[in-house]
């Protein structure tokens, strides 16, 4: 099963594909300014936190598995950047105090998931209400403003000429590009989804790796926390909720299935820009923004339809 996902990544391209080129050449013509240098750039730069978000989530689903805790998560995460580091003034204990909640919250997820035995959605719509009432009342429903400076500007700060966030994106990319593919723990993760039995057999503990799973979606969400506390310029109680919803759907356009542990990371990231590109056309033409949703919802649709009459031809 893993060799077949990795080794035919042609079979997904497609869909993320078509849809990808029919957005750009769409709002290339039908919005001003939209294939401009800097807004490439800036398309590419607010796709990060997502890029952080959905390959975590690709692993996740690849083990049959959800996560809609996952932007209540990386709201919470914001916030404790933004306490810890007004607190301390240390941009680094306020990224340690938000990679640590995110864990706890992947380790809670998991737990609820592999030990607990209850169903994906219900433990993490659950986990989603607790990280949600954590956010209020951790900020007391109020915006947490005056974080130091290295936080605000660790956003726009570049190096190597790309902006700081790219760059930990395409970091992030490589590094689960190499788990996933070149690591036992990739192969545990294509058998959970695939054949969970089979780890069963070789005297391994799915429980284990399962939980393994979504804790790194908790660590990303500490990480992601960081920069949206720096694109903000402060902590909001409600800042990334339904970028878990936004997540799935980069996942699903992407082209890794729900079931039978197939998945490919090129495709989520192809699903992530395709979801940046749809929104950020849609804010140069002045749409609200439920209709943005909408239209992401549209696109999953549209690019798993494409997916579908592809595999029956």
């Amino acid at each position: 099963m893993r060799e077949s996902a990795a080794a035919s990544p042609l079979r997904r391209i497609p869909g993320v594909a078509v849809m990808l080129a029919l957005l750009v050449g769409i709002f290339g013509t039908i919005a001003p300014g939209f294939l401009s240098l800097a807004n490439i750039s800036n398309v590419l730069l607010q796709s990060t936190i997502l890029t952080l978000l959905a390959l975590p989530m690709t692993l996740i689903i690849m083990t049959e598995g959800l996560d809609l805790s996952m932007g209540a998560v990386v709201t919470l995460t914001s916030l404790m950047v933004a306490i810890v580091s007004l607190a301390t003034g240390s941009m680094l204990l306020g990224l340690a105090a938000a990679i640590v909640v995110g864990i706890g919250f992947g380790m809670l997820n998991g737990w609820l998931v592999a030990i607990a035995g209850i169903p994906p959605f219900v433990a993490t719509l659950g986990t989603l209400g607790m990280a949600q009432g954590l956010c209020l009342i951790v900020s007391d429903g109020q915006s947490v403003v005056g974080i130091p400076r290295a936080v605000r500007d660790i956003y726009s700060a570049t190096l190597a000429g790309l902006p700081v966030p790219v760059v930990v994106a395409l970091i992030a990319y490589a590094v689960f590009h190499v788990l996933l593919y070149h690591t036992r723990f990739g192969t545990y993760i294509f058998a959970l989804g695939g054949n969970r039995e089979a780890l069963r057999y070789a005297g391994l503990s799915p429980a284990k790796w399962l939980i393994g799973a979504y804790m790194i979606g908790g660590l990303m969400a500490g990480i992601a926390g960081l920069f949206m506390t720096a694109r903000m310029n402060a902590g909001h109680p409600t800042a990334g909720l339904g970028l878990e919803f936004d997540a799935i759907a980069a996942v699903a356009v992407g082209g890794t299935s729900f079931e039978r542990g197939n998945g490919w990371l090129f495709g989520t990231v192809l699903g992530v820009i395709a979801v940046g590109v749809l929104r950020n056309g849609l804010n140069l033409l002045a749409l609200p923004s439920s209709l943005q949703v909408a239209s992401v919802g549209f696109l999953v649709i549209v690019a798993l339809f494409l997916d579908g009459l592809r595999s029956r031809s």
